[in-house]
């Protein structure tokens, strides 16, 4: 993820796997415009929706294998 401050209410978010577990809303987001801290299954997808405030994230490099 950017290492600056991103305004929460940005549609699209590309994370990596070394951001996993994935929760919204991200360090990297304003704090004085958060939501109740919620994790994000995105692991098989490659890609998750926040309930709260609609951001839509992408896992770069696709769903994560899992050796399970």
């Amino acid at each position: 993820m950017e290492t600056g401050k991103t305004d929460n209410r940005s549609r699209t978010v590309e994370v990596t796997a070394a951001d996993l577990p994935l929760h919204c809303p991200t360090p990297a987001m304003q704090l004085w415009n958060t939501h109740p801290r919620v994790f994000l299954p995105i692991q098989n997808s490659g890609e998750a929706l926040c309930p709260y405030c609609g951001t839509h994230f992408r896992l770069t490099g696709g769903p994560v294998a899992t050796g399970h």
